[in-house]
């Protein structure tokens, strides 16, 4: 909610449950939760310890901080949530602005990786190979096909080399220091990397 990404909403990321959600659900199966820990990972994740309520303990004081934050953002209100499609849409905004520019100046534009949330991101802006030629990606499997929806070709990494593109749209934007040092020869030929979330941003690698 409050870094816009939206992209992790695929597949297999379809239910979202704030802490205390999950503490009515454990509730309603005999488990009284116990501990909780906030995770960076997939936008934010959360790891919950329950035991059954005939036997738990007291809650830690993890549980009360982290349910007095869900308190505090609103999130079990539907106020809570109010923006946060404005904000996609920005992203979105800001997103096909950058990449009509770069063709209107003859840019070019490629991908990296070819992630779930890529595949999110690329069909929920319309993007197709007009504005990005094509996306690059390390696993082998994924060589030779297309990004579903989208129809964007996937290549080795060696293909970004081999053509020497003006940006490079990084997909996987949430490993950004990783792929910030994969992708440093880019800036051998004055390459950028573009970043699209939680706000666009193009920089030198």
């Amino acid at each position: 909610m409050q870094r816009t990404q939206f992209d992790t909403i695929y597949h297999e990321h379809f239910q979202y449950y704030t802490i205390g959600t999950a503490q009515r659900a454990l509730a309603a199966g005999g488990l009284t939760l116990v501990d909780v820990e906030l995770l960076p990972t997939h936008g934010g994740s959360i790891r919950l310890w329950s035991q059954p309520s005939e036997t738990a303990g007291a809650p830690s004081a993890a549980v009360a901080e982290a349910l007095e934050r869900e308190q505090a953002a609103g999130l079990s209100t539907v106020e809570g949530h109010m923006g946060f499609a404005d904000s996609v849409d920005r992203v979105r905004a800001d997103l096909l602005r950058f990449l009509l520019d770069a063709a209107a100046d003859g840019k070019t534009v490629v991908g990296y990786g070819a992630p779930g949330k890529g595949n999110t991101l690329l069909n929920y802006c319309g993007i197709r190979t007009d504005l990005l030629r094509y996306t690059v990606d390390r696993n082998p499997y994924k060589h030779g096909r297309f990004t579903p929806g989208t129809r964007i070709p996937i290549h080795a990494p060696e293909r970004i080399a081999a053509d020497r593109p003006d940006y490079v749209l990084v997909l996987p934007w949430n490993l950004r220091a990783e792929i910030t040092e994969q992708l440093s020869y880019v800036g051998g030929w004055g390459g950028r990397l573009v970043f699209p979330i939680p706000t666009l941003e193009v920089v030198s690698p």
